[in-house]
């Protein structure tokens, strides 16, 4: 390769992967000066120079000058001797191929870094190019390609899952992610399997915040701000709740999230794939958000234990199994919208509520056959407890600290 057809291929890779020219120019140097003393079997270290108009290379060789300091042993001067082979065209012409495959690589990935480590957390649209059994790779626009993993997390424990258990992707299917991480590629980080041939940017359909970025565009109050999504609880591909609430007092937020005739929310079950969304609504009341939360299922009564964080729910026994869902799941997504731990019980298990005035707990000479071995304690509103009190104790595990009193 003639020297003027080096700097022209230069340039071409430069414009074509958007990389500074002479920051690709100063990398080839360095990465050739190595070369060089290899090749050369030089003494001292080398330093290789490229013209910028014409593409000549120089070889030179750093020679020592003077004495080397004294705590160090390093020198401080040096004298550069040229040693430019007479077929150093031919020798850079071997080595370039694989030295820039490598820097264009390497600067590609600190160009899409340094213009994407600002964006974790936005929502993107890409086109699926290919798949494997172990991450998919999403086209976001020309030049950029990113990762979304779907590694089996007992053989690649260190990897990501971010793919919901019901989604199988086509090639050019479109499909919006969320960019959760960007790969710095002068991080000491240590490094992942094969991370150096993978996209520097990696894109999730699991993460929370996708359901939250995909409300921002089909409601307008939301991206507005009169409408806030305080908490959102996922359990991906199968259902998730989010818990809104309104800036405005005569606005509706859960309606305004459903749309007219559920127009909205459906634009957002579509995206996920007929993944279900519930809307409920936020309440700085705990017993009214957890009662909201617990939505589709009708509560009776909420017990709040603020210093445990712990609330029990009362609900008709026909709606138990409805409140607590297929596979507790009503009840698990509940408990992370409101970050409550819940005990849902039924109206008949939970026994019926005292008369009024009635202590919050039963006096110590209260006993009835119907209720022994039960846990003494009694709700502000009258319900008993129907757990069974602990061996030598009269009160449950649940309100055991009340032992003392």
């Amino acid at each position: 390769m003639a020297t003027s057809e080096l700097i022209e291929a230069l340039q071409a890779l430069a414009h074509e992967r958007k990389i500074d020219e002479f920051y690709l120019i100063e990398r080839l140097e360095l990465s050739l000066a190595k070369s060089y003393e290899r090749i050369l079997d030089l003494e001292w270290d080398a330093r290789v120079t490229i013209d910028r108009q014409t593409g000549h290379i120089y070889v030179y060789e750093l020679v020592p000058v003077g004495e080397p300091d004294e705590e160090t042993g390093e020198y401080s001067e040096f004298e550069e001797r040229d040693v430019t082979p007479a077929d150093v065209s031919r020798i850079a012409a071997q080595n370039a191929k694989g030295v820039i495959a490598s820097i264009v690589r390497e600067a590609g990935r600190q160009s899409i870094y340094e213009e994407f480590s600002g964006r974790v957390g936005d929502l993107v649209t890409g086109t699926v190019l290919q798949g494997t059994p172990d991450f998919t790779i999403i086209k976001i626009r020309d030049g950029v390609e990113a990762e979304l993993p779907h590694y089996d997390q007992k053989r690649n424990p260190g990897e990501r899952n971010e793919r919901p258990s019901n989604e199988h992707y086509r090639h050019n299917q479109r499909l919006k992610v969320l960019i959760i991480d960007v790969r710095d590629p002068n991080s000491d980080a240590p490094k992942m399997r094969g991370e150096q041939a993978r996209p520097a940017i990696v894109v999730s359909r699991t993460h929370p915040d996708l359901i939250r970025r995909l409300f921002e565009i089909e409601v307008p109050e939301i991206y507005d701000g009169m409408v806030e999504i305080k908490s959102i609880a996922r359990e991906p591909g199968a259902r998730s709740k989010i818990a809104v609430a309104s800036r405005e007092a005569n606005l509706d937020p859960v309606g305004a999230c459903v749309g007219p005739k559920g127009s909205r929310v459906r634009m957002v079950v579509e995206e996920l794939r007929n993944e279900r969304v519930d809307v409920i609504q936020w309440h700085e009341d705990p017993a009214s958000y957890v009662a909201n939360a617990l939505s589709p299922a009708k509560v009776t009564n909420v017990i709040i234990d603020e210093d445990n964080h712990y609330a029990t729910v009362v609900v008709p026994d026909d709606q138990l199994s409805l409140a607590i869902g297929k596979e507790g799941q009503n009840a698990r997504l509940a408990a992370r919208l409101t970050g409550w731990h819940i005990d849902i019980k039924s109206a008949s298990f939970a026994g019926e509520p005292l008369a009024a005035g009635d202590n919050m707990l039963i006096d110590e000479d209260v006993e009835a056959d119907d209720e022994a071995g039960l846990c003494a304690y009694v709700s502000e509103d009258g319900a008993r407890c129907r757990n069974h009190a602990r061996p030598g104790s009269r009160y449950c595990g649940v309100h055991a600290d009340l032992d003392g009193e």
